[in-house]
């Protein structure tokens, strides 16, 4: 591997107290220090992200806010905004999350975060995923569409500060994952449909790989799936898995 690997641990309502998400921080971070082929950006819960971030001197660790509403403030009861984890040294923003579509969230919805995110120069982690998966190749449909619909604001020359992070939720959560060949497949796919609307931008598209990641398949997606890294849910919160995992990468 050639250039290092993004990888993104998305902690989701994980862990139950600061004082363990302190720990758990320490830990993630003295493991990305010594990777040498990873770039590790940490989701924590909203809550613990201003003074996670506010403790932390170093470069090799990145904060992103695990959702947030694309309005800058207003009556939104219960809502954080992009500007305001931005504010909290936020960089980046999951977008579109499997969990979040299943509260609720819309394709509206995430092309609207998108561009907010943008705007304030955050990156969007923006997730993509079929529910299941049929001999019709219906999920080439569902991809394309969630593609079209997030991206429909953003312009070919900000392309690049866009990922895309694959997420197929049949594996998500499982102790099965995606056959790395099959992720190479379903990657020129999303390449070409961006392509298809954004024209030749598209070709360069970071494509990162969500669905059951851990130190077991890490490297043969980074190898054989055209993938440039991880959204790492379960395992993120591990701190040996995660450890573990990173390692793996680095010999990739």
């Amino acid at each position: 591997m050639n250039m290092r690997a993004l990888v993104v641990a998305n902690w989701k309502m994980n862990p139950p107290t600061f004082r363990e998400a302190k720990k758990l921080f320490e830990a993630t971070r003295k493991a990305a220090e010594k990777a040498r082929k990873s770039n590790v950006v940490i989701a924590p819960p909203a809550v613990f992200l201003r003074e996670l971030s506010k403790r932390y001197r170093g470069s090799r660790v990145a904060f992103a806010v695990q959702n947030a509403h694309w309005e800058a403030g207003g009556a939104h009861t219960g809502e954080i905004s992009l500007r305001q984890a931005h504010d909290a040294r936020a960089h980046y923003a999951i977008i579109g999350h499997a969990e979040r579509r299943a509260e609720g969230e819309t394709d509206d919805d995430v092309r609207k975060k998108v561009a907010s995110a943008l705007a304030l120069k955050m990156t969007p982690i923006l997730c993509v995923g079929e529910k299941e998966r049929t001999d019709g190749g219906d999920q080439y449909g569902v991809v394309r569409e969630q593609l079209r619909a997030a991206l429909a604001d953003v312009a070919p020359a900000k392309l690049g500060g866009v990922l895309v992070v694959y997420e197929p939720l049949w594996s998500v959560g499982k102790d099965t994952t995606m056959d790395p060949r099959e992720m190479h497949q379903m990657a020129i796919f999303m390449r070409k449909c961006i392509v298809d609307t954004h024209g030749d931008a598209g070709r360069s598209l970071k494509i990162l790989y969500g669905g059951s990641v851990d130190e077991k398949n890490a490297g043969a997606m980074l190898r054989e799936a055209e993938v440039r890294g991880f959204l790492v849910g379960r395992a993120s919160i591990d701190a040996k898995g995660f450890s573990a995992l990173l390692k793996v990468i680095e010999n990739a």
